[in-house]
């Protein structure tokens, strides 16, 4: 089982911004070390860490944030990552540059590093700044919905938010959408953008003795829409991967208020037992990884692309997004 790097980094991060009384985390932080020493053994086999860069860059954020140094060996496995390319596609490739990013500032502002590094650590930060303003789309987003916040933490953190007209553009766009950030997880990477904060901001708090004013909501669940809706299910995979694009065409009954998670569950559940899927639970939600037996890989660098007909990428992950009637979603094995 892969090390749970990423996990045990934002506990740590959420641990810092609670302000503890104590230093009961001593254990953890030594912790996350290890996994950061036991993420990399993959690279010997696959050429990236067992988990992600993501969960990577985490680790070595949550560690500075604690004003922990890092080895030198382990901030140089992601700057040659970086510099070879290797974060991923769309909007995922967005949050690891990110988080890697703000990893880099966090050192070299903290003075974690030597100042050679330091320079190194700081010029990448501001290319991956850079980058991140190339990749925006004309509405505004930055990779994906939820990797908008990831970016526009870079532009705080870096500076470039008062010079870069790419951060005001995001900001209106993830303002305009923050009903797609229902979970916990998202919830934390917005919120601090929304006070005009990063992450980094944790490791330079002034912890005092606060009233406690938080108070527990009575969340009632959403109220069941009455009905039923009709979805059309699509599963392509291209060249080389297949013989033949299109592996699965057929409508799919559900109620209203279904989400795509309930349409994959639906198609299972209908006769013949053709439809089959995967998941993997992430801090985001349930992220897809295998359909009709085909798994999508890091090491062959494809995924599972989610699209509306006839070509528009989802925003939102599968537990989230809920169809229309009548429309066609299209899961395709993509490669990036």
């Amino acid at each position: 089982e892969p090390p749970h790097t990423g996990r045990l980094a934002l506990y740590l991060l959420g641990l810092r911004a609670t302000c503890p009384p104590a230093s009961p985390h001593r254990s953890l932080v030594t912790l996350l070390k290890y996994y950061l020493e036991e993420d990399w053994t993959g690279s010997r086999r696959h050429g990236h860490p067992l988990t992600s860069y993501y969960q990577y860059g985490l680790g070595v954020l949550a560690l500075c944030v604690h004003h922990k140094r890092v080895r030198e060996e382990v901030i140089r496995r992601l700057l040659t990552a970086q510099h070879h390319g290797k974060f991923g596609h769309s909007g995922n490739a967005v949050d690891t540059e990110a988080v890697v990013a703000l990893a880099f500032t966090c050192l070299q502002r903290r003075r974690l590093v030597e100042t050679g590094l330091a320079a190194e650590l700081q010029a990448a930060a501001h290319g991956a700044s850079k980058s991140m303003a190339e990749a925006q789309g004309p509405d505004g987003i930055i990779g994906n919905i939820y990797s908008t916040p990831w970016a526009l933490q870079v532009f705080l953190a870096t500076g470039s938010c008062q010079t870069e007209p790419a951060f005001g553009q995001a900001m209106a766009a993830l303002l305009e959408n923050l009903e797609a950030f229902g979970t916990a997880a998202t919830m934390a990477q917005v919120l601090p953008v929304l006070h005009g904060l990063s992450y980094l901001d944790i490791a330079s708090m002034h912890c005092q003795e606060e009233p406690d004013t938080l108070t527990a909501m009575d969340i009632q669940p959403p109220t069941e829409v009455p009905g039923n809706k009709m979805v059309q299910l699509v599963v392509e995979c291209p060249l080389p991967w297949c013989y033949e694009l299109r592996l699965y065409d057929r409508p799919v009954p559900v109620p209203t208020a279904a989400s795509l998670l309930d349409v994959l569950q639906a198609a299972a559940a209908l006769e013949p037992h053709d439809f089959k899927f995967h998941t993997q639970d992430t801090p985001q939600g349930p992220f897809l990884t295998q359909v009709l037996g085909l798994e999508a890989r890091q090491e062959k660098r494809n995924y599972w692309q989610l699209l509306t007909a006839p070509n528009t990428p989802l925003q939102m992950g599968i537990a989230d997004y809920r169809p229309q009637d009548g429309e066609t979603l299209i899961l395709r094995l993509s490669e990036w």
